[in-house]
């Protein structure tokens, strides 16, 4: 997936208008991507830099990709993703006209074989989409799968990810959550869109449930007990869990994706209670 994604930088189009360049960040202590990378390097258009960050850690990692960028904007896009062509330049064309600090993109799936028909009829991959120049504010909506940030977010040295998301994920819903709260601005580009590939191992149910009870967890260590979000995350939960039986009869696809919305609310809740069923994400 890396050497995909490699090759779909090179022809990025520019029109004269900016220049860039790619930092792999390695974050394997036995360094596997750095084959990868210096096949890439004998044939690659554009400068590739190669690093290893040998904590696993995807926070440090993401750190490390910001220690060592050299552009004036900073893109981040995962390993499993592809860009189209004009992924950048409609970032940058995005950033340019509204001169805000982040703009976000759409991640649409791509399947490598035929998905379960529930996950295609209960839209399981799908996420949301907004209009080019939507202020996005939605915590739920803002990762790091697609985005294009100013550089000068990190200058004052505090700006980074946090490490304790490191092994469980949400490092980057934790990172917009601080820097909204510091009155950064961020909007869409419907345009910029990247394709997340969802391989065969993600087909089964038990991947979703644990997901959401990971993000259950990450969720709930930005609430204290006693709060409004508790109360609506009872709330649903019970509502959910009630009307299961119901949703099953309706069909496998309207079933997951409740019993996934459930989980979401559940794995809060227990982790506001300092209950973790699940505490790493090795399901990835």
């Amino acid at each position: 997936m890396l050497s995909n994604l490699l090759s779909k930088l090179q022809d990025q189009v520019t029109e004269n208008l900016f220049t860039y360049s790619a930092i792999v960040i390695d974050n394997d202590v036995s360094q596997s991507g750095r084959n990868i990378i210096t096949d890439w390097e004998k044939k690659s258009k554009i400068r590739m830099d190669y690093y290893c960050e040998p904590e696993q850690n995807i926070a440090l990692a993401r750190n490390k990709a910001v220690e060592n960028a050299k552009g004036n904007f900073i893109a981040f896009i995962d390993d499993d993703e592809c860009p189209n062509d004009n992924w950048l330049i409609n970032l940058f064309r995005t950033q340019n006209q509204y001169q805000v600090t982040g703009v976000l993109g759409p991640v649409k799936p791509y399947f490598e074989t035929e998905p379960p028909k529930w996950i295609i009829k209960g839209r399981i991959c799908e996420r949301p989409s907004f209009v080019t120049g939507t202020i996005i504010k939605d915590l739920r909506i803002m990762r790091t799968g697609n985005v294009l940030l100013d550089r000068s977010i990190f200058k004052n040295g505090k700006n980074l990810f946090d490490q304790q998301y490191g092994k469980t994920g949400g490092e980057d819903i934790d990172f917009f959550h601080r820097m909204l709260k510091q009155g950064f601005r961020f909007i869409w580009c419907n345009e910029a869109c990247v394709y997340e590939n969802v391989p065969p191992e993600r087909f089964e149910k038990s991947y979703y449930l644990k997901r959401a009870l990971m993000r259950g967890v990450v969720n709930s260590k930005r609430i204290t007990l006693f709060s409004t979000s508790t109360l609506k995350s009872l709330v649903a939960s019970l509502f959910y869990t009630m009307f299961l039986p119901l949703f099953f009869l309706l069909g496998q696809h309207i079933f997951m994706k409740y019993l996934i919305k459930d989980c979401d609310h559940i794995g809060k809740l227990l982790g506001l209670c300092g209950i973790y069923l699940i505490r790493e994400r090795p399901f990835i």
